[in-house]
């Protein structure tokens, strides 16, 4: 029987008035690390001794070393971000065990590295696992890109900061956000108020995730100089997108012919982000879904990336993580 030795280590950090974001309130970050990683943590003074397997420590220091030079720029550091330092250090400090993903950059170095990062008027955004960095470098460098996956896991919310951040840096001349109008369970008819009245909800969520990368403000003038649009699908019809960056979110609603129709909307200098959730289709029975259907048709083009986001990349509350794998193991029973 091999017996598991474990090892002693440490870190040094150079300001100790930092170390209170670093460690959380109540030490609240400390001792999530030590429960992701099955490690001890103790800080004295500005050293953190950690102890635990060497591989566990060695993530544990550069975990902690990750947050305080995120902390050291200015930056904020929350519990979200330290469940998404351990997850990027596992693939980092082991790169065998990193997802696979059709995007073209799937070198975990390459894509989790200090300067994958987007940068928008009140937020740097940082991948929170290892599918997100590479989506990010994604939507970066590809002019179109799928981001495919459960709810929770950022499709939408990196889309946008990237758009955003494209926007400010002067690289697109417009932000144009989309969504199929389809009834999750309630008919659109029933709803108060004339045509946008109706709509605005179903683009709520695109909205919510303009607001946090720039302020409402913001959001609003430049949607009344045009620069950002939101709309129904239906009214990319005709259209020729050019000098924008586009995005399609909840794309397993569409048809097959009203997802061929916006990807023909494509022109010169045009990003293009669509994301859906293949499991969450509200078209009605036995409706083929526009998504599905462009999967089939368009995979074997290499200039088109595909990202695929599962259950581990959930970056909401961790209970939404374990609600996607019981859905997704009924499903599988049940097929």
């Amino acid at each position: 029987m091999t017996t598991i030795k474990n090892t002693a280590t440490s870190v040094e950090f150079d300001d100790n008035n930092l170390l209170g974001t670093l460690y959380g309130e109540h030490n609240l970050h400390l001792a999530r690390i030590e429960q992701l990683l099955d490690v001890k943590l103790a800080g004295r003074g500005n050293i953190v001794s950690i102890e635990g397997q060497t591989e566990a420590c060695d993530m544990a220091r550069s975990v902690l070393v990750g947050l305080y030079n995120k902390i050291e720029s200015g930056e904020t550091v929350t519990l979200a971000d330290v469940e998404g330092a351990v997850r990027l250090s596992a693939v980092l400090d082991n790169p065998v065990k990193g997802h696979k993903s059709k995007s073209q950059n799937s070198n975990p170095q390459a894509v989790g590295g200090a300067d994958n990062v987007i940068r928008t008027r009140k937020a740097s955004i940082r991948p929170r696992s290892v599918n997100q960095a590479k989506y990010m470098t994604a939507l970066r460098d590809q002019e179109m890109v799928f981001g495919l996956g459960p709810a929770g896991t950022g499709k939408t919310f990196l889309a946008v900061a990237m758009a955003v951040s494209f926007l400010l840096e002067g690289k697109v001349d417009r932000i144009i956000l989309s969504r199929p109008a389809v009834e999750a369970g309630e008919k659109l008819g029933f709803l108060p108020g004339d045509m946008k009245e109706k709509v605005d909800p179903y683009l709520r969520p695109l909205y919510d995730a303009l607001d946090q990368m720039i302020s409402t403000d913001q959001t609003e003038k430049r949607m009344e100089r045009g620069e950002i649009e939101v709309a129904p699908l239906a009214f990319m019809r005709g259209r020729t997108l050019s000098n924008a960056f586009v995005i399609l979110d909840e794309a397993q609603n569409t048809t097959p012919m009203q997802m061929k129709m916006f990807l023909t909307r494509f022109g010169e200098n045009c990003h293009m982000v669509i994301c859906g959730d293949p499991s969450q289709i509200d078209l009605e029975d036995g409706s083929v879904s526009g998504l599905h259907d462009a999967l089939n048709t368009l995979d074997h083009i290499r200039d088109i990336a595909f990202v695929q986001f599962d259950s581990e990349d959930v970056v909401r509350h961790q209970l939404v993580a374990k609600i996607v794998d019981a859905y997704d193991q009924k499903e599988k029973r049940t097929s």
